[in-house]
């Protein structure tokens, strides 16, 4: 089965000029808490509600002034809309990632796709070991 089919194709971006209330409000609205960052068609980052708890409300940031630049994880790991679900759990064990921004081949976001939508989506096998391992992982490796 492909990521394409499981992924959620809806995805909300927040900019990386925007506040992190801004963010953590998104974050409120749509349930989740994870957003991809993007400027200029691009994706630059990803925000979660751990970032901004852990690197900028923790710190004394102030979430109403500080940027969501200045708290996202700008190492983007993603996998591309063709490929397999087996393969995209590997690499969420491997990165030790409950969720994973979806590319078309021209590297533009078209989805986003979660542990839980391989296990409801008939990848069920693979998104449990992928959580075993996940939840394996020590807690400074554990990602998004």
């Amino acid at each position: 089965m492909k990521v394409s089919e499981l992924m959620t194709a809806d995805v909300e971006i927040v900019q990386p000029d925007d506040t992190l209330q801004t963010a953590a409000k998104m974050m409120a609205d749509l349930d989740t808490g994870a957003l991809p960052v993007g400027e200029n068609d691009r994706l630059v980052g990803m925000i979660t509600d751990r970032d901004i708890t852990i690197r900028a409300v923790a710190e004394g940031r102030a979430p109403d002034q500080t940027k969501v630049r200045d708290a996202m994880s700008e190492q983007i790991r993603f996998c591309f809309e063709d490929e397999d679900t087996q393969e995209v759990s590997r690499k969420m064990s491997q990165w030790a990632v409950r969720r994973l921004p979806v590319l078309n081949r021209d590297k533009r976001l078209v989805g986003i796709v979660s542990l839980g939508d391989l296990a409801t989506g008939g990848a069920e096998e693979e998104s449990q070991e992928a959580l075993e391992k996940i939840s394996d992982a020590p807690p400074g490796e554990r990602r998004v």
